[in-house]
């Protein structure tokens, strides 16, 4: 049996020091800049910090000064410091001075795993360094259309999963894809470890009483958003040219001369919802831009279906949430959707409108297939690793690379 499995539920012998594992998200920077940990890698950490320190592991969570994301921790049993945000320097020797006595550093995100690499760089004692890549950095428009901007960004970012890939004991992708990447930015060891899906409640629920109150607040949301009596289509999303609203707006236009025609409704706000709503318009689409929603996840439980017609960099939320509610899916089969959907949905190539129009007219005429979709969806979102499989996941390897350091 390997050390991972073997050691990954123990708490420390009485009496031991119990390890310290201190966690990065983001960097020093202002709360708003672009190294802030995204929503999903909060969620990730707060999660991984309640079941370690749960099972004996001193848990320090650093990033920048943020009252929300630091009372967010909360009753993780986790402490907390705060990196200055300053300079990018003030924020490596902060780092570093918290690691002083750190049994291993678990950054969250490339930018972080860059950060604690710096911080641990000039350190006599090798600390273990355990990276969770969550998504790859956005590549530009590719060959032929590429700016010298473009080209330099796509430059920096190589050069940064290269010297974070280098840099890390091991590397922890929450996808294959994240996984095969990390080999070939030259990571001495990378792994599978897909993060827990969070329960959102968003699901229907098993009482009679509250499903019937559920039941009816699904009539009042579908009509608030003018799909009472005809078939709903839902998208989240930003609107920001990447999302494959575009490719949404193309297929609609199959769907616009049913009776009554489906209502796709794009949750999400961003740049481009102006040129969206000219082409709604000028085109006369059956479609929807309702804005940023607070309860855009509970809308997706209560579509018809729900379309996901990008590429995702990462495991994707609305892929989760609609397989989870039982809702049938068509996405883009991309990133890490596939892996994470297997059979339970309709998978289409990515920014092909033909295909997902294609896909959605015959859910719309199937209601059988919709109902079997559902099913799947729900046995599928059944096999995913909760909270507590993931920290013991993460906990063996933890134990894994301190001991390799132990027996040098």
């Amino acid at each position: 049996m390997s050390p991972s499995r073997t050691h990954a539920s123990r708490r420390p012998a009485v009496g031991a020091r119990p390890p310290h594992a201190v966690h990065v998200l983001g960097g020093g920077v202002a709360a708003d800049g672009p190294h802030a940990p995204s929503a999903r890698t909060a969620a990730h950490a707060r999660a991984l910090a309640r079941g370690l320190t749960a099972r004996g592991v001193r848990v320090t969570v650093c990033t920048r000064h943020d009252a929300a994301l630091r009372h967010s921790f909360t009753g993780t049993g986790a402490e907390f410091t705060a990196l200055p945000g300053r300079t990018e320097a003030d924020a490596v020797a902060r780092l570093r001075a918290v690691c002083t006595e750190a049994d291993l550093v678990h950054a969250h995100g490339l930018r972080a795993g860059l950060l604690a690499a710096l911080a641990l760089g000039r350190r006599r004692s090798p600390v273990p360094l355990v990276v969770t890549w969550y998504a790859l950095p956005r590549a530009g428009p590719g060959p032929g259309h590429a700016s010298r901007a473009d080209a330099a960004h796509d430059l920096v970012t190589r050069l940064l999963l290269r010297r974070v890939a280098r840099a890390a004991t091991v590397v922890l992708g929450t996808t294959t894809e994240l996984v095969d990447a990390a080999r070939r930015s030259g990571a001495r060891d990378a792994r599978l470890a897909p993060a827990p899906v969070p329960l959102t409640g968003a699901g229907p629920s098993s009482d009679r009483e509250d499903a019937a109150a559920e039941e009816a607040l699904r009539s009042t949301a579908r009509a608030g958003v003018g799909a009472a009596d005809r078939p709903l289509l839902v998208a989240v999303g930003r609107l920001d040219g990447r999302r494959g609203h575009d490719t949404a707006l193309t297929a609609s236009r199959a769907w616009r001369a049913l009776s009554p025609a489906p209502l796709l409704a794009v949750a999400g706000e961003g740049p481009g919802r102006g040129a969206l709503q000219r082409r709604i318009d000028e085109e006369k689409l059956p479609v929807r831009l309702l804005g940023r929603r607070d309860d855009a996840l509970r809308l997706l439980a209560e579509a018809d279906i729900a379309l996901q017609p990008t590429r995702c960099r990462g495991p994707s939320l609305v892929a989760q949430e609609a397989l989870r509610a039982g809702v049938p899916l068509v996405a883009a089969a991309s990133g890490g959707v596939p892996e994470l959907v297997g059979t339970a949905a309709v998978l289409v190539p990515c920014g092909d409108a033909d295909s997902l129009a294609s896909a959605v007219l015959g859910l719309l005429a199937d209601p059988a297939r919709r109902a079997a979709l559902g099913a799947a969806g729900r046995a599928q979102a059944r096999t995913w690793p909760g909270e507590d499989a993931t920290a013991a996941l993460v906990l063996g390897v933890y134990d894994e690379v301190t001991r390799a350091v132990a027996d040098r």
